[in-house]
């Protein structure tokens, strides 16, 4: 069980590096295989189609960064406090690719969204599943800094998409200039977005 399950994770390991690299529509399960160091039987073995390993790849990617955000949006930080954590990690994860692989690999997610969204019905409602529960994750702490009266929003639903829109928006100017320095703007943006009521320098080093 256990070999076959190691079997199952280099195919899903490789098939996420490959398409984050190269996007997915390029991409045949032979070469995915090659990249797993798996023989091609064992692709159909644990999935019925490419799409079927497109969406398990998503699952597993979201679980890892949905534990992230969790630890972060969930802490006992002050709500704009984590925001800026939120941003600073997603940073730091770009920079490291970069300097792993030469390139910023972007989001997944917005990767995938761009190039799949009109192609595939399963893959366009997996996505946007997780862009909304990101956007209800943001919106219960804009939610938490308004009852604070830090914020000045009137929705703040349209307010946290706003927010994980202009983060996936920036991470996607950082793989097309292939700069992180892209994402250097974001928490000033996203407080001026959220008529934040606090002074700016009181959270610049919190």
């Amino acid at each position: 069980m256990g070999r076959t399950s190691d079997a199952k994770e280099k195919i899903l390991s490789a098939a996420q590096s490959l398409i984050e690299l190269r996007g997915y529509s390029a991409l045949g399960v032979a070469e995915i295989c090659k990249a797993a160091g798996v023989p091609k039987g064992s692709f159909y073995y644990f999935f019925e189609s490419k799409e079927a390993l497109a969406l398990a790849v998503i699952d597993e990617h979201w679980a890892g960064q949905k534990q992230d955000w969790t630890g972060i949006l969930n802490s006992d930080a002050q709500p704009l406090d984590r925001l800026r954590q939120l941003f600073e990690v997603t940073e730091a994860g770009q920079l490291a690719g970069q300097q792993s692989c030469g390139t910023v690999s972007g989001c997944l997610f917005g990767n995938l969204t761009l190039e799949m969204s009109n192609q595939t019905e399963a893959i366009r409602t997996r996505l946007q599943e997780i862009f909304d529960a990101q956007v209800e994750m943001v919106d219960s702490v804009i939610t938490e800094a308004l009852e604070r009266d830090e914020v000045a929003v009137t929705d703040t639903r349209e307010a946290a998409r706003s927010v994980v829109a202009q983060l996936e928006g920036q991470v996607l100017f950082a793989k097309l200039y292939n700069n992180t320095h892209r994402l250097s703007p974001l928490w000033a943006n996203c407080l001026a977005l959220l008529g934040a009521r606090v002074p700016q320098e009181a959270l610049a080093g919190s």
